[in-house]
Protein backbone atom coordinates (compact mmCIF):
# COMPACT_ATOMS: atom_id res chain seq x y z
CA UNK A 1 0.00 0.00 0.00
CA UNK A 2 1.37 3.27 -0.90
CA UNK A 3 1.64 6.52 1.44
CA UNK A 4 -0.64 9.14 1.20
CA UNK A 5 2.83 11.41 2.53
CA UNK A 6 5.86 11.28 4.35
CA UNK A 7 7.16 13.78 6.66
CA UNK A 8 10.64 13.17 6.51
CA UNK A 9 13.47 14.45 9.37
CA UNK A 10 11.50 17.78 9.24
CA UNK A 11 12.35 20.69 11.67
CA UNK A 12 9.45 23.63 12.06
CA UNK A 13 9.26 26.59 13.84
CA UNK A 14 8.92 30.32 13.62
CA UNK A 15 11.37 33.42 12.59
CA UNK A 16 13.93 30.47 12.93
CA UNK A 17 12.76 29.68 16.56
CA UNK A 18 12.37 25.88 16.51
CA UNK A 19 9.22 24.43 17.92
CA UNK A 20 9.68 20.55 16.13
CA UNK A 21 12.28 19.06 15.60
CA UNK A 22 13.33 15.81 13.76
CA UNK A 23 9.77 15.02 13.28
CA UNK A 24 9.51 12.07 10.93
CA UNK A 25 5.60 9.97 10.30
CA UNK A 26 3.93 8.34 7.41
CA UNK A 27 0.40 8.68 6.52
CA UNK A 28 -1.73 5.84 4.97
CA UNK A 29 -4.65 5.30 3.39
CA UNK A 30 -6.36 4.19 6.15
CA UNK A 31 -4.87 5.79 9.17
CA UNK A 32 -6.99 7.13 11.92
CA UNK A 33 -3.68 8.64 14.18
CA UNK A 34 -4.84 10.49 17.20
CA UNK A 35 -2.45 13.12 18.15
CA UNK A 36 -1.59 14.69 21.60
CA UNK A 37 0.16 16.01 23.49
CA UNK A 38 0.71 19.59 25.46
CA UNK A 39 -0.57 22.98 25.10
CA UNK A 40 2.76 24.98 22.99
CA UNK A 41 4.31 21.25 22.45
CA UNK A 42 4.11 21.89 18.57
CA UNK A 43 0.50 20.54 17.44
CA UNK A 44 -0.68 23.61 15.90
CA UNK A 45 2.68 23.93 14.22
CA UNK A 46 2.32 20.37 12.99
CA UNK A 47 -0.73 21.45 11.06
CA UNK A 48 0.24 24.09 9.84
CA UNK A 49 3.32 22.43 7.86
CA UNK A 50 1.43 19.60 6.65
CA UNK A 51 -0.61 21.86 5.36
CA UNK A 52 1.32 24.06 3.52
CA UNK A 53 1.38 27.08 5.56
CA UNK A 54 4.59 27.20 7.20
CA UNK A 55 7.52 25.56 5.87
CA UNK A 56 9.41 23.22 6.97
CA UNK A 57 13.47 24.66 8.84
CA UNK A 58 14.75 21.18 7.69
CA UNK A 59 13.61 18.41 6.00
CA UNK A 60 10.64 17.60 3.86
CA UNK A 61 7.21 16.68 3.33
CA UNK A 62 6.64 14.72 0.73
CA UNK A 63 3.01 13.69 -1.01
CA UNK A 64 2.16 10.77 -3.49
CA UNK A 65 0.87 11.80 -6.48
CA UNK A 66 -2.54 10.62 -6.25
CA UNK A 67 -2.61 13.69 -3.50
CA UNK A 68 -1.58 16.33 -5.89
CA UNK A 69 -3.71 18.35 -8.30
CA UNK A 70 -2.07 21.18 -9.13
CA UNK A 71 -0.21 23.02 -6.08
CA UNK A 72 -3.50 21.93 -4.16
CA UNK A 73 -3.02 18.77 -2.03
CA UNK A 74 -5.98 16.58 -1.35
CA UNK A 75 -6.64 17.65 2.10
CA UNK A 76 -9.36 18.56 3.94
CA UNK A 77 -9.31 20.69 7.41
CA UNK A 78 -11.81 20.99 9.99
CA UNK A 79 -10.30 24.51 12.40
CA UNK A 80 -11.25 25.13 15.94
CA UNK A 81 -14.72 27.13 15.93
CA UNK A 82 -13.14 29.61 17.39
CA UNK A 83 -10.67 30.75 15.24
CA UNK A 84 -13.89 31.44 12.63
CA UNK A 85 -14.69 34.64 12.34
CA UNK A 86 -18.51 34.61 12.87
CA UNK A 87 -18.86 38.36 11.91
CA UNK A 88 -18.32 37.96 8.26
CA UNK A 89 -21.26 38.35 6.51
CA UNK A 90 -21.44 34.63 4.51
CA UNK A 91 -24.15 32.02 4.48
CA UNK A 92 -23.77 28.63 5.57
CA UNK A 93 -24.05 27.01 1.97
CA UNK A 94 -21.14 29.40 0.71
CA UNK A 95 -19.24 28.33 3.77
CA UNK A 96 -19.14 24.77 2.55
CA UNK A 97 -18.87 25.63 -1.61
CA UNK A 98 -15.67 27.29 -0.85
CA UNK A 99 -14.10 24.46 0.06
CA UNK A 100 -14.18 23.73 -3.70
CA UNK A 101 -12.03 26.17 -4.50
CA UNK A 102 -8.22 25.40 -5.13
CA UNK A 103 -5.45 27.52 -5.46
CA UNK A 104 -5.83 27.46 -9.13
CA UNK A 105 -9.09 28.64 -9.59
CA UNK A 106 -9.52 32.11 -7.61
CA UNK A 107 -12.33 33.20 -9.82
CA UNK A 108 -15.44 31.63 -12.04
CA UNK A 109 -18.60 30.54 -11.03
CA UNK A 110 -19.41 27.07 -9.61
CA UNK A 111 -20.98 24.65 -11.57
CA UNK A 112 -23.92 22.33 -11.22
CA UNK A 113 -22.86 19.27 -10.16
CA UNK A 114 -20.61 21.35 -7.46
CA UNK A 115 -23.56 23.06 -6.06
CA UNK A 116 -25.04 19.82 -6.56
CA UNK A 117 -22.55 18.14 -3.83
CA UNK A 118 -22.73 21.13 -1.41
CA UNK A 119 -26.35 20.45 -1.07
CA UNK A 120 -26.38 16.75 -0.51
CA UNK A 121 -23.45 17.07 1.91
CA UNK A 122 -26.13 19.52 3.92
CA UNK A 123 -28.60 17.30 3.66
CA UNK A 124 -26.64 14.41 4.96
CA UNK A 125 -25.71 16.82 8.05
CA UNK A 126 -28.58 17.32 8.20
CA UNK A 127 -28.26 21.11 7.88
CA UNK A 128 -29.83 22.06 4.89
CA UNK A 129 -32.59 24.28 6.72
CA UNK A 130 -30.01 26.34 7.49
CA UNK A 131 -28.15 27.00 3.83
CA UNK A 132 -29.58 30.35 3.37
CA UNK A 133 -28.56 31.18 7.28
CA UNK A 134 -25.52 33.27 7.94
CA UNK A 135 -22.73 31.78 10.27
CA UNK A 136 -23.13 34.33 13.14
CA UNK A 137 -26.18 32.73 13.43
CA UNK A 138 -25.04 29.73 14.23
CA UNK A 139 -25.09 27.62 17.45
CA UNK A 140 -21.39 25.60 17.74
CA UNK A 141 -22.33 22.41 16.91
CA UNK A 142 -24.34 23.77 13.81
CA UNK A 143 -20.93 25.66 12.90
CA UNK A 144 -18.66 22.87 13.70
CA UNK A 145 -21.10 20.66 11.67
CA UNK A 146 -21.13 23.15 8.14
CA UNK A 147 -17.09 23.37 8.49
CA UNK A 148 -17.28 19.35 8.82
CA UNK A 149 -19.09 19.65 5.09
CA UNK A 150 -16.66 22.41 3.88
CA UNK A 151 -13.55 19.80 4.58
CA UNK A 152 -15.50 17.19 2.85
CA UNK A 153 -16.95 18.56 0.09
CA UNK A 154 -13.49 18.57 -2.16
CA UNK A 155 -13.70 14.70 -1.26
CA UNK A 156 -10.21 14.52 0.46
CA UNK A 157 -7.99 11.27 0.83
CA UNK A 158 -7.29 13.34 4.50
CA UNK A 159 -9.17 14.73 6.88
CA UNK A 160 -7.36 16.89 9.73
CA UNK A 161 -9.39 18.06 12.32
CA UNK A 162 -8.51 20.32 15.12
CA UNK A 163 -10.15 19.87 18.39
CA UNK A 164 -13.36 19.18 17.11
CA UNK A 165 -14.80 18.93 20.53
CA UNK A 166 -14.39 22.38 21.83
CA UNK A 167 -17.41 24.75 22.05
CA UNK A 168 -19.74 22.05 20.99
CA UNK A 169 -22.75 19.73 22.44
CA UNK A 170 -22.16 16.44 23.91
CA UNK A 171 -25.09 15.55 21.09
CA UNK A 172 -22.71 16.73 18.01
CA UNK A 173 -19.15 15.14 19.47
CA UNK A 174 -21.40 11.47 19.72
CA UNK A 175 -22.35 12.08 16.01
CA UNK A 176 -18.74 13.26 15.12
CA UNK A 177 -17.09 10.88 16.18
CA UNK A 178 -19.17 7.60 14.56
CA UNK A 179 -19.21 9.69 11.30
CA UNK A 180 -15.60 9.68 11.32
CA UNK A 181 -15.44 6.04 12.02
CA UNK A 182 -17.58 5.26 8.83
CA UNK A 183 -15.67 8.11 6.90
CA UNK A 184 -11.84 6.60 7.90
CA UNK A 185 -13.38 3.79 5.37
CA UNK A 186 -12.88 5.88 2.54
CA UNK A 187 -10.14 8.52 3.88
CA UNK A 188 -7.39 8.61 6.08
CA UNK A 189 -7.78 11.01 9.40
CA UNK A 190 -5.36 13.21 11.75
CA UNK A 191 -8.02 13.82 14.96
CA UNK A 192 -5.89 16.42 17.20
CA UNK A 193 -7.66 16.73 20.55
CA UNK A 194 -6.98 16.46 24.60
CA UNK A 195 -10.00 14.45 24.94
CA UNK A 196 -7.86 11.66 24.68
CA UNK A 197 -9.74 8.93 26.93
CA UNK A 198 -13.04 9.34 24.33
CA UNK A 199 -10.80 9.31 21.18
CA UNK A 200 -8.91 6.27 21.80
CA UNK A 201 -12.30 4.20 21.38
CA UNK A 202 -11.92 5.44 17.75
CA UNK A 203 -8.50 5.91 16.52
CA UNK A 204 -6.30 3.22 15.38
CA UNK A 205 -2.40 5.08 16.49
CA UNK A 206 -1.64 7.55 18.79
CA UNK A 207 1.13 10.48 18.00
CA UNK A 208 2.40 11.80 21.05
CA UNK A 209 3.28 15.59 19.96
CA UNK A 210 5.85 17.50 22.63
CA UNK A 211 8.70 19.05 20.61
CA UNK A 212 9.33 15.76 18.85
CA UNK A 213 7.01 13.25 17.17
CA UNK A 214 6.34 9.86 18.71
CA UNK A 215 4.44 7.42 16.74
CA UNK A 216 2.82 4.84 18.85
CA UNK A 217 1.15 2.05 16.33
CA UNK A 218 -1.67 1.33 18.66
CA UNK A 219 -4.57 3.14 19.83
CA UNK A 220 -3.58 1.49 23.64
CA UNK A 221 -0.69 3.54 25.25
CA UNK A 222 0.62 2.73 28.85
CA UNK A 223 1.98 5.27 31.87
CA UNK A 224 5.29 4.39 31.37
CA UNK A 225 5.82 5.72 27.46
CA UNK A 226 3.68 8.52 27.99
CA UNK A 227 6.21 9.74 30.35
CA UNK A 228 8.86 8.48 28.26
CA UNK A 229 7.26 10.67 25.54
CA UNK A 230 7.54 13.15 28.13
CA UNK A 231 3.31 13.63 27.71
CA UNK A 232 1.55 14.92 30.47
CA UNK A 233 -1.29 12.37 29.85
CA UNK A 234 -0.68 9.64 32.53
CA UNK A 235 -2.91 6.84 32.01
CA UNK A 236 -5.62 5.91 29.58
CA UNK A 237 -8.46 3.62 30.45
CA UNK A 238 -10.63 1.48 28.35
CA UNK A 239 -14.05 0.02 28.73
CA UNK A 240 -17.58 0.95 28.73
CA UNK A 241 -17.08 4.70 29.50
CA UNK A 242 -13.98 5.53 28.48
CA UNK A 243 -11.86 7.93 30.36
CA UNK A 244 -8.55 9.54 31.31
CA UNK A 245 -7.11 9.34 34.86
CA UNK A 246 -4.04 11.61 36.11
CA UNK A 247 -0.98 10.64 38.27
CA UNK A 248 -1.24 12.51 41.85
CA UNK A 249 0.11 16.27 41.23
CA UNK A 250 -0.01 19.49 43.14
CA UNK A 251 -2.22 21.65 42.15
Amino acid sequence: MESLLEIRNMSAGYEKKVVLSNVNLTVNPEDFIGVIGPNGGGKTTLLKTMLGLLPPIKGEIVFNESMREGSHHHIGYLPQVNRIDKKFPITVFDVVRSGLMSRKRLVGRYSREENERTADLLQKMGIYALRKKAVGELSGGQLQRVLLCRALVNQPKLLILDEPNTYVDNKFERELYERLRILNKDMAIMLVSHDVGTITSYVKTIACVNRNLHYHPSNKISTEQLAAYECPIQIISHGQIPHTVLLQHDH
